[in-house]
């Protein structure tokens, strides 16, 4: 009889991949290693992935699905905020690949559904577009990402991890309050600007700065995909 294909091979592949990125970096992450850790051969990885890089995209995408699919049960952006701590803890080499080089092509220029979601959160209790919070929304990122790679890199342990957890949270909400109460007029640095449109795929660019007068701009390039195909979840995402 013909052998069955491993509807569990993928999966074992992505996992692999993660744990080997996580101990060693991305010079652990070879195709033969990676199929060593998975329990299958380096051609069978080879017919599924390109290469390393094929890996990483596909590996990527996936976190941000089930980031995606965890964030969307949540009705208030307190809610999203602490099952975007719990799912970092609970995911923590995925969470790792997911958010190393994010700024760089070609994660920069990939979609953010989480991003957007919890930015539509904060929308719907500040008002406005959502776009005219992304830089208070990237403040918000910023603390929770930064707590969570504490907690991630610390090690710490109860009741540490719970109060850090909820301290992060606490800060989220002072921030969010003030802004609401100074109806956004506190800031520093330049305006956000306009050019500046991030975790929206085709439409992501950052300024690159002025070359005599000439704004360039970095364009999502056409990069290779993953192959699985886009969640409805990802098509729907403000």
């Amino acid at each position: 009889m013909p052998r069955q294909p491993d509807p569990q091979l993928e999966q074992r592949i992505l996992e692999a991949a993660s744990r080997l990125r996580a101990r060693g970096g991305e010079k652990a992450l070879t195709m033969r290693a990676v199929a060593k850790a998975a329990g299958t051969t380096t051609p069978t990885v080879y017919e599924r992935y390109r290469d390393r890089d094929d890996i990483l995209r596909a590996l990527r995408f996936q976190t941000r699905i089930e980031l995606f699919a965890a964030l969307r049960r949540s009705r208030t952006l307190a809610q999203a905020c602490q099952s975007y701590l719990e799912f970092a803890l609970e995911h923590r080499h995925a969470y790792e690949v997911l958010h190393d080089k994010f700024a760089e092509p070609p994660s920069l220029h990939e979609p953010w559904p989480s991003f957007n979601l919890l930015r539509e959160r904060l929308t719907k209790r500040l008002g406005g577009t959502p776009r005219q919070h992304t830089r208070l929304m990237l403040s918000l990122w910023s603390l929770m990402h930064g707590t969570a790679m504490l907690l991630i890199r610390g090690g710490a342990i109860e009741p540490l991890r719970t109060q850090m957890l909820h301290a992060c949270l606490d800060a989220v909400e002072v921030i969010v309050a003030e802004n609401a109460r100074s109806k956004g007029r506190t800031r520093s640095g330049p305006k956000w600007p306009a050019s500046l449109i991030l975790g929206e795929e085709a439409e992501s660019k950052v300024s690159q700065g002025e070359d005599n007068g000439n704004t360039k701009s970095a364009t999502r390039s056409a990069g290779k995909k993953p192959k699985t195909e886009r969640p409805r979840a990802f098509r729907t995402a403000p």
